[in-house]
């Protein structure tokens, strides 16, 4: 029996990037270092470019030898690396699959191989993961899904929904945030969840989301022609657009093309941002140094990785408080005295605050008397096509309360 496992380093994009591209080929040498001297003499390592690397155990006896191995290999590599004085850290996810079990010719062996490495990866990274036959079902579930992304650009299947944000004195609409939706042609309507996730690992959601932002730019300047020049969108920007340098320009088009001003688009990031220093300096310029600066929210506010610092650093506008504080409030709670926290910070730092995931009365009235300035949730509408969020303005507020629906 023979094992082959397929090794990625995880963080080593943010240190190549931080450090520069000599330190990163030194970090590799040294991975690869810490890889032959975990294995036999017997054994192969072999490097197939960037981070990745490949390992032939033979002769193995079980999968559970294999995975001793992979075990040893996890620890090596995540002790510090000296890097020219700079101590580093970074992990390992391996993907490990059998011959002959899994598959009995090298090609299937590394795609088996590089399958259960992403799933490591999606596991938490520093982790392992042995290949299954259900795993090639799930991949070719990815690839049907990125080729139908790809038709839905082309054939116009994207629809954009609303969610109203509320001003909570007045409980008047103020803003709202844009939400993508798909009509899927054979499987229908398909929410966020079920597609999103493939559009960022692919890169499709780089055109995806400039289709987003210029048609909640086109949406928008109809709007503020039609009388409601106060009214403000929320555009959420995700980590992969983030890392590309055509965003700041995706930006500028969209605004510039439907007249819209900057200060009517307030684009959403979440906490992870934090933890890639090469994301940091784009959104921190984009905030304060760009020809058009743009206007920052931060959504999720205490799941993450967040500081006083960056929210500083990044001239963050608006934060919204994460729903699973709100879920459960009431003055007893531990998530009472935490939005109480955010919210007191928050003006402190002359930062607006939206509390998201309001869906009852009695969270409405709690975190209103706690100082939020903008509710967000179900208690006022769920995210509505077009012409239902339309409807609202025209009735001019305040919005109707629907019932939650399960």
């Amino acid at each position: 029996q023979l094992a082959l496992m397929f090794i990625d380093l995880d963080g080593f994009k943010k240190i190549n990037d931080t450090l520069g591209h000599d330190a990163g080929d030194q970090l590799i040498r040294t991975a690869g270092q810490r890889l032959k001297e975990s294995v036999r003499e017997v054994d192969t390592v072999a490097r197939l470019g960037g981070d990745e690397f490949t390992i032939i155990l033979p002769g193995i006896k079980s999968a559970h030898d294999s995975e001793i191995v992979a075990q040893k290999i996890l620890h090596s590599l995540s002790q510090p690396y000296d890097i020219d004085g700079v101590e580093v850290v970074v992990s390992g996810s391996i993907g490990i699959t059998l011959f002959p079990d899994d598959a009995n010719d090298k090609e299937s062996l590394i795609r088996n191989a590089d399958t259960a490495m992403y799933k490591a990866k999606e596991g938490g990274r520093n982790t392992l993961h042995f290949f299954t036959p259900e795993m090639n079902d799930e991949a070719m579930r990815k690839l049907r899904v990125e080729s139908e992304l790809r038709s839905a650009l082309e054939n116009d299947e994207f629809e954009l929904y609303y969610q109203p944000i509320i001003e909570a004195g007045t409980e008047r609409i103020a803003g709202a945030e844009a939400l993508i939706r798909w009509n899927h042609p054979e499987r229908g309507f398909m929410p966020p969840d079920e597609f999103i996730t493939i559009a960022e690992e692919t890169g499709l959601i780089v055109p995806i989301g400039e289709w987003v932002m210029n048609e909640a730019c086109r949406q928008l300047s109809a709007w503020r022609s039609a009388g409601h020049e106060k009214l403000y969108l929320a555009v959420n920007i995700s980590p992969r657009q983030i890392q590309e340098s055509v965003l700041e320009t995706a930006i500028k088009n969209a605004l510039g093309s439907h007249g819209v001003d900057n200060n009517a688009v307030i684009f959403e990031i979440t906490e992870n941002i934090f933890v890639d220093t090469h994301k940091e300096r784009i959104i921190a310029q984009m905030s304060n140094d760009a020809e058009v600066p743009i206007r920052l929210c931060l959504d999720d506010f205490g799941m993450g990785y967040s500081s006083l610092g960056a929210l500083r650093k990044f001239s963050v506008e608006i934060l919204k408080i994460d729903r699973s504080f709100i879920m459960n409030l009431d003055e007893s709670s531990e998530d009472f005295a935490l939005v109480g926290a955010i919210i007191a910070m928050a003006q402190a730092l002359n930062i607006k605050v939206v509390a998201e995931g309001v869906e009852t009365r009695e969270q409405l009235n709690l975190v209103r008397s706690m100082g939020a300035d903008f509710i967000q949730g179900y208690y006022f509408s769920k995210p509505v096509p077009v012409a239902d969020f339309a409807s609202m303005l025209r009735k001019s507020l305040p919005a109707p309360k629907l019932a939650i629906v399960s």
